[in-house]
């Protein structure tokens, strides 16, 4: 998975037109593009996208915070429609995502889905509480998918007059990316980029996708469907890349009781073949 689109729940010609694009998995949103008025349209419209996919997509669900008392109503609405799975939006920590994983179980049993099939992807850097909690998640779920960070709640958080200059993060940001970054790598699970606001600037897209991919994250969120191409290619593998990667996962096929190992004058171990299998989606 390299591209998460988000789309508004309340938009059907905006699920339409994102279902003919090359994102690896769309996000139907119940949550900021939605407003309270329309959350009840906004689940009838979801449900009806859910049992009515097509192509290739994964479909998730971002559901409303825990703290707005409408995250179950969002369950019980979007669950029969069998998400891929769930955005958990404002995230604080491991506490949270136990707590949807318990609901999920009952949903599932009650909409005759194998318990444990809906994944959970956290929005895992929203408030500055939530930094305190990156560390909770290892060993939370087996449902838990992915860690995203996000800018723009934090930001309002913080207080903050801005969040970038020239392109680059300010300090507090920096640090929320890296954090989330490293709490995903513990949990074993993906590392989401936060969306890319500046819609037009492709060629600012394009490197901060590239500079994402580069120090371990393996997907970005978007927010507009013409970001996709750009993102997708972003994180294709180079070819030499590809033929490292290959060199290495032959070199301990071939000796598969080996730690380390000598490739092209260079020592290799594990970490290497991790990473080459990483490269290649391998698991």
């Amino acid at each position: 998975m390299r591209s998460m689109l988000f789309v508004p729940g309340d938009s059907p010609h905006k699920i339409e037109k994102a279902s003919e694009g090359k994102a690896s998995a769309l996000i139907l949103d119940l949550e900021d593009s939605v407003v309270t008025e329309k959350k009840d349209e906004a689940r009838k419209l979801t449900l009806a996208m859910l049992k009515g996919r097509r192509g290739g997509h994964q479909l998730y669900v971002r559901v409303n915070a825990l703290n707005t008392d409408m995250t179950l109503a969002d369950l019980a609405a979007v669950m029969p429609g069998r998400p891929d799975g769930i955005v958990l939006p404002k995230s604080q920590g491991g506490d949270d995502v136990r707590r949807v994983a318990l609901w999920l179980d009952a949903f599932e049993a009650a909409s005759g889905i194998a318990v444990g099939a809906t994944r959970i992807i956290c929005v895992a850097t929203e408030t500055a509480s939530s930094i305190f909690g990156l560390g909770s998640y290892k060993g939370s779920s087996p449902r838990l998918a992915g860690l995203m960070w996000g800018a723009e709640d934090l930001s309002a958080s913080l207080g903050a007059a801005e969040k970038a200059s020239g392109g680059v993060f300010h300090s507090p940001y920096r640090l929320a990316r890296d954090l989330c970054l490293m709490a995903a790598a513990a949990a074993e699970v993906a590392a989401i980029d936060t969306v890319y606001t500046d819609i037009d600037n492709l060629a600012g897209l394009e490197q901060e996708t590239r500079a994402a991919r580069r120090d371990g994250f393996s997907a970005k969120a978007l927010i507009h469907p013409k970001h996709v191409d750009i993102v997708n290619a972003a994180f294709e593998p180079t070819e030499a890349e590809r033929t490292w990667a290959e060199k290495v996962i032959a070199a301990f096929a071939s000796n598969p009781n080996s730690g380390t190992l000598r490739l092209n004058g260079m020592m290799i171990d594990k970490p290497h073949l991790r990473a080459g299998k990483k490269i290649l989606g391998q698991p």
